[in-house]
C-alpha cells in the first residue's frame, strides 16, 4: 500500500514539471493506472488544492495528447525515410 506522502510526492512532481502521467509512472517505478488512481481518486482526500493543481495539468496534457501523438507519427515517417535514402 503507498503511503500519504508518496502520493503527495507524485502529485507535486506532475505539477512541478508539467508531467504526465506516463512520466510520473516512469520516474516512481509504478504502474500508470496506479498513479492514474493515486492523484484523481486517493489525492483529493489528501489534498484538495494540491488535486485541483494536478487536474489542471492533467487537462492540459489530455488536451495536447492529440498534438503529441501527431508530431510522434510524423517525426517517424520521416526518420524512416532518412534512413530508406541513406
Amino acid at each position: 500500500m503507498i503511503s500519504e506522502n508518496e502520493i503527495l510526492a507524485e502529485a507535486q512532481f506532475i505539477v512541478d514539471n508539467n508531467a504526465t502521467v506516463r512520466k510520473t509512472a516512469a520516474e516512481f517505478k509504478r504502474s500508470k493506472s496506479s498513479v492514474h488512481l493515486d492523484v484523481t481518486k486517493k489525492l483529493r482526500n489528501i489534498s484538495p488544492a494540491l488535486y485541483e493543481e494536478v487536474q489542471k495539468v492533467l487537462q492540459v496534457n489530455k488536451q495536447e495528447r492529440y498534438y503529441r501523438g501527431g508530431n510522434a507519427t510524423k517525426l517517424k515517417y520521416a526518420n524512416a525515410r532518412a534512413e530508406k535514402k541513406a
